[in-house]
């Protein structure tokens, strides 16, 4: 079987569609799903166990990349702000209102032309340059952008979910430098307490930076070149982790993304690096990540690092078993040898 055989049906009382507080819980009151690629085992555990499931010499790695309000709304259009690059312009996402009352879910939109003008709250407007994929737009802002969003802008929400919560809601723990669309959201059950008790327990949390751009839901499509940054103290974390036995844990795929590009020499700047069962991982030795969408290129990566029969089996369960799908729903450990 291969990634791209990772197929299924996601029934919508499967996707999360609200935060784990919304239903009287808290952040880290959400399942782990763990899969074991040497034994093949498949367990469930609830997400507080992560102590007990890691082993001491484990090196935790996350990313430290804090959410933008990166969705603008006009009238029946949002623009979704999603990379900005070296030259001052921006990569943006057009989407278009849908038909459900009193609702901000969005959908594609196909419209836009080459040099469109586009009017923005605040009297801004927004000059579309030309297409950079099918999806995306290169844009210019005739202002400072981040600051902009931080006064008009809104989290990115898609349809699953109902409503809009505050920016707060699509923070980690560990976001202290601003700069991403959408939230890194595999970190978001973390909680002080829970870093507190891995620490205790041997296992060393160190951080990288990567800037996430949109991942439309609609799109399936591998991701394009984002901005990152592995800090030199990380990387010799990494090195010294595999030297000594320990395990090189990503919490996200955006930190398997950064790593497995500096395991090809690049340590910040932009990666294009996109992971697949055929290239295989040479740092990463396992990834706590959320639950993906079928035919989602995240799948590859999965694939990449348990084996696609595991990842296969583990979705399976993860459907029997009642998981949550997306940002705000239930975690799943995916750990090889090292």
């Amino acid at each position: 079987m291969s990634a791209t055989d990772i197929d299924f049906a996601l029934p919508a009382v499967r996707e999360a569609h609200e935060p784990p507080e919304a239903r009287g819980l808290r952040r880290d009151q959400v399942r782990l799903m763990v899969s074991r690629r040497d034994t093949g085992e498949i367990t469930h555990h609830a997400f507080p166990d992560l102590p007990s499931v890691l082993a001491p010499g484990d090196l935790l790695v996350v990313n430290n990349s804090a959410t933008l309000p990166a969705a603008v709304r006009l009238d029946r259009l949002a623009v979704h702000f999603s990379t900005e690059l070296p030259t001052g312009e921006w990569l943006v996402e057009l989407r278009r209102r849908t038909a459900v009352p009193d609702s901000w879910a969005t959908e594609p939109y196909a419209g836009g032309a080459p040099g469109e003008w586009l009017p923005m709250p605040g009297r801004a407007t927004l000059r579309l340059l030309a297409r950079e994929t099918p999806r995306l737009w290169k844009a210019r802002l005739d202002r400072e952008v981040e600051p902009y969003l931080g006064r008009y802008g809104v989290p990115i929400r898609y349809s699953y979910v109902g409503q809009d919560w505050p920016l707060d809601y699509y923070q980690t723990i560990f976001g202290v430098i601003p700069g991403s669309a959408e939230m890194p959201s595999a970190a978001r059950p973390f909680t002080p307490e829970l870093v507190t008790a891995l620490v205790s327990g041997g296992v060393t949390v160190a951080p990288i930076t990567l800037h996430t751009g949109v991942a439309s839901p609609e799109a399936h499509e591998p991701p394009y070149p984002e901005r990152f940054e592995v800090p030199p103290q990380t990387a010799r974390l990494v090195r010294m982790t595999k030297r000594s036995g320990g395990r090189v844990i990503a919490v996200g795929t955006t930190v398997v993304r950064a790593l497995e590009t500096l395991a090809k020499g690049q340590r910040e700047g932009w990666t294009s690096h996109v992971v697949t069962p055929d290239e295989g991982v040479r740092l990463v030795d396992g990834l706590l990540t959320g639950l993906h969408e079928p035919r989602s290129s995240h799948l590859m990566m999965l694939s990449a690092i348990a084996g696609s029969d595991l990842v296969a089996r583990s979705y399976d369960a993860a459907l029997e078993e009642g998981y949550l799908w997306h940002e705000f729903g239930d975690v799943h450990l995916l750990t090889g040898s090292p």
